[in-house]
């Protein structure tokens, strides 16, 4: 039997199966192609980092495949499952969530349940909801948790002391302040996040938002979304006709001092970027009065791996303490760990007690209980007439 430490594999004080031993030694000279949004020099930094650890403790390679839209990888999926049902594939691992995870799960797309079979699934809660349920869609362990997230605005303290804190605010401010306010282009995550943060703030009927989309409830739902848009798209940056790409562009345009606010789906990216330079000190986060969209991002593994065995066992070591904790320091990502912390050991939950605080971090508290996202069905018709209504298409 074979017995992890705590800065290994595992943290927990139990025996490992004769199962998962059997499944590290079948990923020993596999390689993972692991398909991953690669915007971020921060996280393809983190990402190589544990890439490496894993070949030196497991002998297996990671090759961090960096993609812009994890949508178009889950396209050349359903072409091949479509040429040849049987047919391996050349993605082994895939960071997906929300309606990428519905749309693989309905195609049926992803391998068999594999999350309880991992040994660090044990330090996880897999009952809490923002867990087992993905944008409203069962996860039944077809993917695995890997951080958490809440969509959080910034502002400089120094020139905007007191932000909008409501959609109505952010309205005044924009109109007071013209070209001072934009958000990233929906398809991007973030730009559809911000329009879903809209939607969450404006609609009369929350309850249909948590069922399977209607096209007959649409209009009703989302009509605050477009009234509150149209009165703003006059007065943002370029004046609504242009909008930078991606969460990051945004961030350079604020940083720069083109927009007065910016933002993330990570509550540490702000102290980060002053850490590391590219933000002010002054620099805070904030979010709206009547909370943000918050969810989980997972790990999943196509029905069509080669590489299933060492994608597990790379999902494993994603999920220690040792590489969560490293993940939640802001220096490095500050990404939230989905562990559950009366789950670890005393020398497990110092290493996550002795992080910094980042300057503009907000406390748990401070971020209050994150807004539940819609199910996964409204977001591909929301983004569809958004296109529609402001460019035609």
């Amino acid at each position: 039997m074979l017995r992890w430490m705590v800065m290994g594999l595992l943290v927990w004080s139990g025996l490992v199966s004769a199962d998962w031993q059997q499944t590290v030694a079948e990923a020993r000279g596999q390689t993972v192609y692991f398909n991953a949004w690669g915007g971020s020099p921060v996280i393809n930094a983190y990402i190589e980092k544990w890439a490496e650890v894993a070949e030196t403790r497991f002998g297996f390679r990671v090759e961090h495949v960096k993609v812009n839209d994890i949508g178009a990888v889950i396209t050349g999926l359903e072409t091949v499952q479509r040429a040849d049902a049987e047919a391996s594939g050349s993605v082994d691992l895939m960071w997906i969530n929300g309606e990428n995870f519905a749309r693989m799960k309905r195609a049926q797309l992803l391998g068999p349940a594999f999350v309880e079979t991992l040994p660090n699934a044990a330090l996880i809660d897999l009952s809490d909801p923002t867990i087992a349920f993905d944008f409203s869609i069962p996860t039944e362990g077809l993917e695995a948790p890997w951080g958490r997230a809440q969509l959080v605005l910034m502002h400089d303290s120094a020139v905007l002391e007191t932000p909008p804190r409501s959609l109505d605010q952010l309205l005044a401010y924009a109109q007071q302040n013209p070209g001072r306010v934009t958000y990233p282009e929906p398809p991007n995550f973030h730009g559809t996040t911000f329009l879903k943060q809209v939607l969450l703030e404006t609609t009369a009927h929350p309850e249909w938002l948590m069922a399977p989309y209607r096209a007959d409830r649409f209009e009703a739902a989302t009509a605050g979304v477009w009234e509150f848009l149209d009165a703003l798209h006059p007065v943002a940056w370029r004046q609504g006709r242009v909008f930078p790409d991606t969460a990051e562009a945004l961030m350079a345009l604020f940083s720069d001092g083109s927009v007065d606010i910016a933002m993330s789906f990570n509550p540490n990216d702000a102290s980060r970027k002053i850490k590391s330079g590219e933000f002010a000190a002054t620099v805070r986060t904030y979010v709206h009065q009547a909370g943000t969209i918050g969810n989980t991002h997972f790990l999943t593994i196509p029905a069509s791996a080669q590489a299933a065995a060492a994608a597990k066992v790379f999902i494993n070591l994603l999920l220690s303490p040792e590489a969560q904790a490293e993940k939640a320091n802001p220096a490095v990502w500050g990404d939230p760990t989905v562990l559950t912390m009366d789950r670890l050991s005393d020398s497990a939950r110092g290493l996550f007690e002795q992080l910094p605080i980042g300057q503009a971090t907000l406390s748990p508290s401070q971020l209050g209980q994150p807004l539940p996202e819609p199910h996964a069905s409204w977001t591909e018709p929301l983004e569809r007439a958004w296109s529609q209504r402001y460019f035609g298409q």
